[in-house]
């Protein structure tokens, strides 16, 4: 069968020389003669997979021993709750950059365990990454989204000069371009983007930022547990960390983080240039903000945008709706999403303009 063009923004596409590995490893891993889903945690098969996926990611990503590179067992949302949990006491202060729905859940959650400040609000728009940034006076961390998915903004740089620890949800371009760890103590991302299925996520963290959560913290919910058992105080996700490993040494095998920026941005560019371009079709973010990974837009008109789903659909091209919290339309461009994707999108969005020319934005 002909598989289809996947724009959704996660669970996402995945190379496909991964998923022709993957099907293999399911009936048998590394020639063990049991599958992937069937071997067991505690054996020296999936601990060589464990090794190996550690190891890959440490090299692809430049990450040296002083960080710690673990795999939970949960999606990225948790982790809006398991960082003020761990870092933040009642009388601590977390400053927040607010760009857009996901960082509204990370403001629910840290005040949930400590004092908020606002440091930055990119609402009510959130069509640009806000320009200033105010600290507060003596913050635990500072929380940030690298790239948000909804409106389709990315931050091109961290938030400059914070005075306390970065924590980055990196979720949704992870591995998509060189990975900025100075100044960060910890960078989580759900894995179901750029790196693998859902249900798992990746967090590399500076060993002494870990020493210094809560006490008292029940085990799974401690991050330093995960240091110490290597991420198996429990059954891991099995699976999902045997994925990213081969996700992560695709990414190695096409010329890495750099060239991965590279492709990124080709492919982002010719589709805002389309778009900037267009009499019917307008992109959200505003230039100097837009996402790499996630271009979000619009129609003229509510069924404009409906012709474009259904006719994506008929053309083998899949996931273009937007969020279900805004509307509208999305493309998601990962890393494992071919350029000539792109350019068929660009292709039908130019088709369904000649035929609606006379819609007004």
């Amino acid at each position: 069968m002909t598989r289809k063009l996947n724009f959704s923004s996660g669970p996402a596409t995945l190379p496909e020389p991964v998923l022709r590995r993957a099907q293999a490893a399911l009936w048998d891993l590394d020639g063990s003669g049991i599958g992937i889903l069937e071997h067991s945690h505690r054996g020296p098969t999936f601990r060589a997979v464990l090794e190996r996926t550690t190891a890959l990611v440490r090299e692809v990503g430049g990450i040296g021993d002083d960080h710690a590179v673990l795999f939970l067992t949960a999606g990225a949302t948790a982790h809006f709750t398991l960082v003020p949990q761990n870092f933040l006491g009642e009388n601590d202060t977390a400053d927040v950059c607010h760009t857009g729905v996901w960082s509204g859940k990370v403001i629910e959650e840290t005040r949930r365990f400590g004092k908020l400040h606002l440091a930055c609000n990119g609402g009510p728009a959130f069509d640009a990454t806000p320009e200033v940034v105010s600290y507060s006076a003596a913050p635990r961390y500072v929380h940030y989204i690298s790239n948000e998915t909804v409106y389709g903004t990315q931050w091109r740089t961290p938030p400059a000069n914070p005075p306390a620890p970065l924590v980055c949800d990196a979720s949704s371009d992870i591995f998509s371009r060189p990975l900025p760890l100075a100044g960060h103590a910890l960078i989580f991302a759900g894995a179901q983007k750029n790196l693998g299925p859902s249900g798992i996520s990746l967090v590399i963290a500076r060993k002494d930022f870990l020493t210094t959560r809560r006490p008292g913290l029940p085990p799974l919910a401690d991050y330093l547990t995960y240091d110490r058992e290597s991420s198996m105080p429990n059954t891991p996700n099995t699976f999902g960390i045997y994925m990213i490993g081969e996700v992560v040494a695709w990414i190695r095998d096409q010329g890495g983080l750099a060239a991965m920026a590279e492709r990124s941005a080709r492919k982002a560019r010719m589709l805002y240039d389309f778009l900037d371009g267009s009499r019917v079709w307008r992109g959200h973010a505003g230039r100097g903000s837009r996402s790499n990974m996630n271009v979000a837009f619009r129609g003229a008109t509510p069924a404009l945008e409906a012709a474009l789903l259904a006719r994506a659909e008929q053309r083998g091209m899949s996931g273009l709706a937007g969020h279900r919290s805004v509307g509208g339309l999305r493309a998601s461009l990962y890393n494992a999403l071919p350029e000539h994707g792109v350019r068929s999108l660009v292709e039908l969005l130019a088709e369904l303009e000649r035929e609606n020319g006379t819609a007004t934005q």
